[in-house]
């Protein structure tokens, strides 16, 4: 009889590089469970909590803290050790007192960078798809899986969007166009961040952004790379 479902287990040297996870470390790292994020696109709460913040020591006592509902995610409790956190979640840990949100470095690792209370409030999301459901009911759809009915009519597909945590209503919406700030969450320059200078729209194929960093270096990539 042949295997039955997907894999439970990942090798340590098949883990996502932006883990930072050391290849003596073992030979396993945990394989994130199904959620709002790709597997080779997040970071698990076990990694968040072990290796980056060192509030446990083993995989065993991540358990154990997650266990105690100390840990949210975008101001919702989590207690699976393997939830998959990714871009722009808001890590709250009430007991300390500390607020985090996962974003790329320049070298498009996975930092955490500590905010102020008032900042976990709300997160930025990228509109994937804006569609009319059923009974003709517009929504959209995030890039963290979120459904949002009867959006802002000027709000298209590739624009982003802030998002309020705790009503789940949107605040504001930035367009997806020349001139604005973006961050590349994808490719060869995952974690550049840049001002868009041009979109070349490719028939047949995913329209091409060209962007210039702060020390005014020209790169380019797919429209789907760019935050």
């Amino acid at each position: 009889m042949g295997k039955r479902g997907i894999k439970l287990h990942l090798k340590r040297l098949n883990a996502p590089k932006k883990w930072l996870l050391d290849k003596r470390g073992g030979n396993f790292a945990p394989k994130p469970s199904c959620g709002p994020h790709k597997m080779r696109e997040c970071l698990p709460l076990c990694i968040f909590l072990r290796n980056r913040l060192s509030y446990a020591l083993n995989y065993r006592e991540c358990g154990i803290i997650m266990a105690q509902k100390l840990i949210k995610v975008d101001n919702k409790v989590r207690t699976d050790k393997r939830f998959p956190a990714g871009i722009m979640d808001v890590i709250t840990i009430d007991r300390t007192d500390e607020n985090f949100r996962l974003l790329y470095d320049s070298k498009g690792r996975f930092i955490v960078h500590r905010i102020k209370k008032e900042e976990a409030k709300y997160k930025l999301c990228r509109v994937m798809k804006v569609m009319v459901g059923p009974k003709n009911v517009p929504f959209l759809v995030t890039n963290d899986a979120r459904t949002i009915p009867y959006p802002d009519p000027a709000i298209k597909r590739e624009d982003t969007i802030t998002l309020d945590l705790e009503t789940g209503k949107i605040l504001s919406h930035v367009k997806f166009e020349p001139g604005n700030l973006c961050m590349i969450t994808g490719g060869a320059n995952l974690g550049r961040v840049g001002i868009i200078m041009t979109r070349d729209k490719i028939d047949g194929s995913q329209d091409l952004i060209h962007i210039r960093d702060s020390n005014n270096h020209n790169f380019s990539t797919v429209i789907k790379n760019v935050f």
